[in-house]
């Protein structure tokens, strides 16, 4: 029988085998990041996550697939890896029992819980620059604007700032309200909190769908609102990601890639972690050093510098390390980064493994040496936090860094 009810699968692992619909399929097709499709016995399909969590609803009609994708972490701690880099930490706050079985209903409590908390000291305003044809002159003159024109003067091509709540903060927040409100999942009491939240927020926009998100960077003014900003971001992650045009497979939902949310928790935690070591964590940079021509560009996950100058260099892994070596790949990313930044030694940090000491590998005839670690991401946040401390305290104790 052809699958009509939502297909459950986890992030990981042989995934579920189903009958699809031919539409079905051409719509999977369009979205590899979220899931891996191979054909099975019978004519029918295998359906295997993609290290992607969340709920999303894929095409129309014959096409229409519902995707529930669960994490293999448990929900509190998952949630406290999203919420950690926000400055908002869920640890300490009680989970409810439908928060705990599903990672949606969990979202959006966190969301809500942070959205309330945002707006009850009041509805963030600030300057937006409007342009306008007015009857009389208010701001500026659009000198170009108004010289083009021909005849009567009026009325008045002019630009002026108006202070307003419609301002990109806002924008996202009710957005990701809108998004979590409508999933299916959420509870009754959220559905409502939600509702109210949004009805505070009146006179702001609401987003196209599938337009990008307004940017917005931390400021002295808009500190309080940096925790629900970035839950909001991690809502809307897939707002960007929606095809458009004819041929467009339609989705909505919510999905976290898990590689990001571990990359996005190792850089917060461990940059903290680092300052007591007077050592500045940086993240996502880009180098062109490879190459004698400079035209090559690496991005590694973290790089790590004291006064100004390189350290050393992490690579942040959402795979079980277990008990053998690191995949080969893996190292030659990272013996590739070394090279690129003249370091002599770099660290690969992965999401789970067999724990203790981490293990190092010296590549022949290059003077690198790549030390391999495990972050057990299933122990309390406490002890999570203090691997974290520990591996700042490997990182910048080892040899090149002396």
């Amino acid at each position: 029988m052809l699958t009509t009810d939502p297909i459950r699968l986890t992030e990981t692992g042989p995934g579920v085998i189903r009958e699809l619909h031919a539409a079905q399929v051409a719509t999977l097709i369009t979205r590899p990041d979220l899931v891996r499709l191979s054909p099975a016995t019978g004519g029918r399909w295998r359906i295997a996550g993609n290290q992607k969590v969340g709920l999303i609803r894929l095409g129309r009609e014959e096409g229409a697939v519902e995707l529930h994708i669960r994490p293999k972490l448990g929900i509190s701690r998952l949630l406290f890896l999203l919420t950690y880099a926000s400055g908002d930490p869920w640890h300490d706050r009680p989970v409810t029992a439908s928060a705990a079985d599903d990672l949606l209903p969990a979202m959006a409590d966190a969301y809500a819980r942070a959205a309330r908390r945002t707006l009850e000291s009041g509805v963030l305003h600030g300057y937006r620059a409007t342009d306008e044809d007015l009857p009389v002159v208010r701001g500026r003159i659009r000198t170009a604007d108004q010289m083009r024109r021909t005849g009567l003067p009026l009325p008045v091509a002019v630009r002026y700032d108006d202070f307003t709540a419609d301002i990109a903060e806002n924008r996202i927040l009710l957005a990701a309200l809108h998004r979590l409100e409508r999933l299916p999942g959420v509870t009754t009491s959220n559905r409502h909190l939600m509702r109210h939240l949004a009805g505070r927020l009146s006179g702001v926009a609401t987003l196209r769908p599938g337009a990008p998100l307004p940017t917005w960077s931390p400021t002295r003014l808009n500190a309080r609102y940096v925790p629900v900003l970035r839950l909001a971001e991690l809502v809307l992650t897939d707002r960007s990601l929606t095809p458009q045009g004819a041929a467009s497979v339609v989705s909505d939902g919510f999905v976290l890639d898990l590689p990001g949310v571990f990359e996005s928790f190792l850089a917060a935690a461990l940059g903290e972690a680092l300052t007591t070591h007077q050592v500045r964590c940086a993240a996502q940079e880009s180098h062109h050093r490879l190459d004698l021509g400079a035209r090559i560009r690496i991005r590694p996950d973290l790089v790590l510098y004291r006064a100004g100058s390189a350290l050393t260099v992490l690579d942040a892994k959402y795979r079980d390390l277990g008990t053998a070596p690191p995949a080969t790949e893996h190292m030659y990313q990272l013996v590739s980064y070394c090279a690129a930044l003249g370091l002599a030694h770099g660290h690969l940090v992965y999401a789970a493994g067999q724990g203790g000491p981490p293990t190092p590998y010296t590549i022949r005839d290059a003077g690198i040496t790549v030390s391999a670690h495990a972050l057990d991401l299933s122990r309390p946040p406490a002890e999570i936090l203090t691997s974290v401390a520990n591996l700042a305290q490997h990182v910048t104790s080892a040899p090149n860094l002396s």
